[in-house]
């Protein structure tokens, strides 16, 4: 076999286990410590089980071990995954508190849980389309003042002289709106920064993002994202809409603010993680139909991250929210538009009605709009390795918030100035006709009558700029104005994406694509001068933007239902799904999609769908995360604070396990339980001899764990005294006597499998006779996909 050139260390590995690890911010290697079994009278905590160190470095013969001749990938560092990032808990604790609970509630008591169910989707749907009012009507009203005001002082000193000022003008507009964006993300909430589409994914796929769904974090996103739209910058605001959408979701299914400390006293019942990713996968799909008017693929956008925990009930849930959140976003922009109940504008971008006549594609087309997706992939592929490099490069050297705020200044001065320079050197001048539809159409140097066609691609929302590549007439462009924006803002776009400001990339990438898109039509339509109108400008600018797109997001299925749903034409579907799926193909034979790379340099331990191809040569106890730290059935005070105190060993599970005699035998496994219920237990303090002796008031009820919930307290702030410390806690009644095992041979493969269809966050590996000698988390098998090109780069970006 050949050298791996990555050495392997199986233990030591800080994670949401009972594992001896490091407290550093990344799982830094380090040298296995060895097998122990630690003892305290009464009490006792057991780190069981150790599998030696596998070197990956070395030679493996058939002579050897001819099962193992195997891959030359997934190597294995333990310097890749930060501590900060937890697993969600979407398995149900299943101990006799939740049993008892459930077994006494009624027919009917489910049956009202249900109807709450559809009535937070629909306040869900409600509250995310009044946002994504707002936000639209605040970017209009301010950005139409701002370009207002400087195409007035263009139009003044065109005939005076002294364009500087005008350009100075601009420049000044837009670094105040970026400014005062990028100062309330970083300073007030940096995680708030760009779309929060990764930071959404992550929390479908089962992590744990700090702070990524409280109500400070809605707010900085909502004038975040207005700012950063009227500072000029290449950014769209449909991404952010996601992200809201989440929040909404996440604050009104739990009936509280943990923010403004308000506890309304309803919906406790959801106030766990698995409920709380069904109502998450709600909103993120209500913001997305509000963006692109699309609630059936904000349905399945959500279905892309998080399909396992799927069933019938959830997704007509989904799909309630995200029709209700358009048709809400709908009503108010009918209302403000003094039209009410006219219904044509579904969604924040609305890219126009494709008539099926003007722009109808014919069989010989479909090479040329596969063509086009490949070209969509090299050039997303090139998009997202500049964007790679320049996001190390904030890493290393721009990551304090001053520095943050000063380079978003800086590239809104830098868009503001290269967009006065490209409209002032254009000559592309085009006729002003009745049924132009430029909304501030900028005269400069052309002639009465006349427009300057670079300032409608460049003067404007960058929404109104797609909508114009799309349905302008024939000729409203020419190639030399299509191609000096393309490469411009394909720059610019690169350039923003990862400032410390809220911004998305679906419309910078929908607004470069349908720019070079168009420019192929125009070319195509050149070679045949008898008959140009087969090659529609528009129509290639469609296809153009989504071979863009998904060249940089790389999503497929429910990005070609958003562009199918956003056009108003099901005859394209084909066409954009070819594009889509070439892009994709093309651009991950060079690069992972942006959402990825960033997912991936964040150090975030995020699952795919699958474990590698070549990893069947894996087993469970190769992978699996050795010692594990147990406790017994009956646990010693003193000893759970130690172990829940230790800063080297952060864990947030630990295997419940039957008392055993001095010997050094792995124990036989009882149960699971979590350092958040050991909290709540200490909080309470549910001790062995408090209950005997009746000085405990009451007994504990799931509600108290619903009460802390999410925020639970650390443990520095629970207070016990020196005689509690010898006290003893039962944990037979909040234990899970029943969580998921597997033997120590199954497969890496099938691991995964178990481990990701059913959102587990701790899987107990297991001998023959159900002793505990090991533990598989989220973390494990997230390693095993970076590959050796992603460690060496990543080793590289947090060096």
């Amino acid at each position: 076999m050949a050298n791996i050139t990555k050495k392997v260390s199986w233990s030591s590995r800080g994670d949401d286990s009972g594992l001896v690890g490091e407290g550093t911010p990344l799982l830094n290697g380090s040298e296995a410590p060895k097998q122990s079994r630690q003892l305290s009278g009464a009490g006792s905590v057991f780190r069981i089980g150790r599998f030696s160190t596998v070197d990956l470095e070395e030679d493996i013969t058939s002579e050897e071990d001819p099962i193992r001749e195997q891959p030359k990938e997934i190597p294995h560092n333990e310097k890749l995954l930060s501590l900060k990032y937890e697993s969600l808990d979407y398995d149900n604790v299943e101990n006799q508190l939740f049993l008892e609970e459930e077994r006494r509630m009624s027919h009917m008591s489910f049956r009202c849980l249900e109807i709450s169910r559809w009535v937070i989707c629909g306040l869900i749907g409600i509250l995310t389309g009044l946002i994504a009012c707002f936000i639209d009507i605040v970017v209009e009203k301010l950005a139409g003042l701002k370009y207002q005001v400087i195409k007035e002082k263009i139009e003044e000193f065109t005939e005076v002289g002294g364009l500087s000022v005008s350009l100075i003008l601009w420049a000044v507009l837009n670094s105040t709106f970026v400014m005062v964006g990028a100062i309330i993300v970083a300073f007030i909430e940096p995680i708030a920064a760009g779309s929060g589409i990764p930071q959404i994914k992550c929390y479908l796929n089962g992590v744990k993002i700090p702070r990524v769904v409280r109500l400070k974090t809605l707010m900085v996103k909502v004038f975040g994202v207005i700012c950063s739209v009227v500072g000029g910058l290449a950014v769209g605001k449909e991404g952010p809409m996601i992200h809201s959408g989440a929040v909404v979701a996440a604050g009104v299914s739990q009936g509280r603010s943990t923010s403004l400390k308000r506890d309304f006293k309803i919906f406790e019942y959801f106030r766990r993680d698995t409920e709380k990713r069904d109502f998450v996968s709600a909103g993120a799909a209500a913001g997305v139909s509000a963006a692109f008017g699309a609630p059936v693929g904000g349905v399945l956008f959500s279905l892309e991250e998080g399909a396992s925990f799927w069933n019938q009930m959830l997704t007509w849930r989904i799909f309630f929210a995200s029709m209700i959140s358009t048709v809400t976003l709908n009503f108010f922009l009918s209302i403000y538009h003094g039209k009410t109940g006219d219904l044509s504008s579904p969604g924040l971008i609305n890219f126009g009605r494709f008539e099926s006549d003007s722009v109808a594609y014919q069989l010989y087309e479909i090479p040329l709009f596969i063509g086009m997706g490949a070209l969509g992939g090299l050039l997303g592929a090139l998009f997202n390795v500049l964007n790679y490099w320049l996001t190390i490069f904030r890493i290393r050297y721009v990551h304090r918030p001053c520095l943050q705020v000063m380079e978003a200044m800086l590239v809104a001065a830098v868009t503001a100035t290269v967009s006065f320079t490209m409209i002032y050197f254009s000559n592309d001048c085009q006729p002003l006709g009745p049924e132009h539809t430029e909304e501030y159409p900028l005269q400069l140097f052309c002639a009465d009558g006349e427009y300057n066609a670079m300032a409608t691609a460049f003067f404007n929302t960058p929404e109104r700029s797609v909508r114009s590549l799309f349905h302008n007439q024939p000729g409203s462009y020419n190639p030399l104005t299509l191609g000096l924006f393309t490469l411009t803002y394909f720059f610019l776009a690169c350039w923003t994406y990862g400032l410390a400001v809220s911004a998305g990339v679906f419309i910078p990438s929908l607004l470069i694509g349908a720019a070079w898109g168009r420019l192929c039509g125009i070319l195509l339509a050149s070679f045949t001068p008898n008959n140009p109108n087969w090659a529609d400008p528009g129509k290639y600018a469609l296809i153009g933007a989504a071979a863009q797109l998904g060249g940089i997001v790389r999503m497929t299925l429910s990005l070609t239902v958003i562009m199918m749903e956003a056009t108003g034409n099901v005859i394209y579907g084909l066409p954009i799904m070819l594009v889509l799926m070439t892009a994709k193909i093309v651009g991950d034979y060079f690069e992972e999609g942006i959402y990825d790379i960033h997912i991936k340099l964040q150090s975030v331990p995020f699952l795919h769908w699958e474990a590698p191809a070549t990893s069947h040569w894996l087993t469970a106890r190769e992978v699996m995360s050795s010692p594990v730290i147990c406790f017994n059935r009956i646990e010693k005070v003193g000893t759970i604070v130690d172990t829940l105190s230790n800063t080297s060993t952060n864990h947030n599970g630990f295997p419940v396990v039957a008392q055993v005699s001095d010997s050094d035998e792995p124990a036989k496994l009882c149960g699971l339980i979590l350092r958040s219920q050991l909290i709540v237990l200490l909080k309470h303090k549910v001790f062995v001899e408090l209950a005997q002796s009746r000085l405990s008031q009451r007994k504990l009820q799931l509600k108290d764990f619903r009460d802390a919930y999410p925020r639970f307290p650390p443990i520095q702030s629970i207070h016990v005294s020196q005689d509690e410390r010898e006290c003893m806690m039962d944990l037979t009644e909040f234990m899970n006597p029943t969580p998921y095992t597997v033997p120590q041979d199954t497969s890496l493969p099938r691991v995964f499998k178990l481990f990701r269809a059913l959102g587990l966050r701790h899987l107990v590996v297991v001998d023959d006779e159900n002793r505990v000698i090991g533990l598989v988390t989220r973390k494990d098998l997230a390693r095993y996909h970076l590959g050796k090109h992603g460690l060496e780069e990543l080793q590289l970006a947090q060096t």
